[in-house]
């Protein structure tokens, strides 16, 4: 899900088909809320939906968004490829390094980030890249997993490896759970709120979400943590470029 091209093992791993590149519903629903009472449905706005991966996060959506136009952007090909069979508009091959993505300065009415931050070498550049396509006052929806989650915050304490960390791209060590996918960095909702501030955007608001991998006895645990945020599985955030000032 990644949209910076990073080194060779990292590209070979993100382009294997059977790293996973979508999130869970609930997180891509609650997200998509926020963006549709943030735009309104007065003026059509140009939604790109950087690190779209297959596309499902966009298709989740679109319902709500309606009149908006929602443009998915990868650099991975076979991410690209599963997108066009979910995405109305044709997904655009970009990267946040290097040549930057191929869109024209404050061209972008919002962003939607979803679950990339975390798996990025350059975070920092990232966000400039991305503050760069915004229209001043254009908003950015990121989510990413919450560091200081409710359950991580216990398995710290009895010496297990945080779930969402990683310490290998071959295999799981130390924590619960199977599935390698790549997280790079993590967050607490207070660092997330300050990075995105210091990037140059004014933080709207933080909230949760559940994450569709912990078990089911403790799905009703996971909700009700979703009302404190800085306890949440996932972190959502509302931010809004902040305008240039005048000198």
């Amino acid at each position: 899900m990644t949209t910076t091209a990073p080194p060779k093992d990292l590209r070979d791993f993100y382009e294997n088909p059977a790293v996973p590149v979508s999130s869970g519903t609930p997180r891509s629903l609650r997200q998509a809320r926020m963006l549709a009472a943030a735009l309104g449905t007065s003026t059509p706005a140009t939604v790109l939906d950087i690190g779209c991966g297959d596309g499902t996060a966009a298709a989740v959506a679109a319902p709500l968004l309606p009149g908006h136009r929602i443009i998915g952007v990868d650099w991975s090909q076979d991410a690209l490829r599963r997108a066009r069979t979910r995405l109305a508009c044709e997904p655009v091959r970009g990267e946040l390094t290097g040549g930057g993505l191929p869109f024209r300065s404050e061209s972008a009415d919002a962003v939607l980030f979803s679950e990339v931050i975390e798996h990025l070498v350059d975070p920092d550049a990232a966000l400039d890249e991305i503050r760069r396509v915004l229209r001043p006052g254009g908003h950015l929806m990121l989510s990413t997993p919450n560091l200081a989650a409710w359950y991580n915050r216990a398995l710290v304490l009895a010496g297990v490896q945080p779930v969402f960390s990683e310490v290998s791209l071959r295999a799981i060590h130390g924590r619960p759970g199977k599935e390698v996918v790549g997280h790079l960095r993590l967050y607490t909702a207070r660092a997330l709120k300050e990075f995105v501030a210091a990037s140059g955007f004014d933080v709207v608001r933080l909230a949760g979400a559940p994450f569709h991998g912990v078990p089911r006895p403790l799905r009703s645990l996971d909700r009700l943590a979703c009302s404190r945020p800085p306890l949440a599985s996932i972190l959502l955030l509302h931010a809004q470029k902040t305008p240039a000032r005048k000198t």
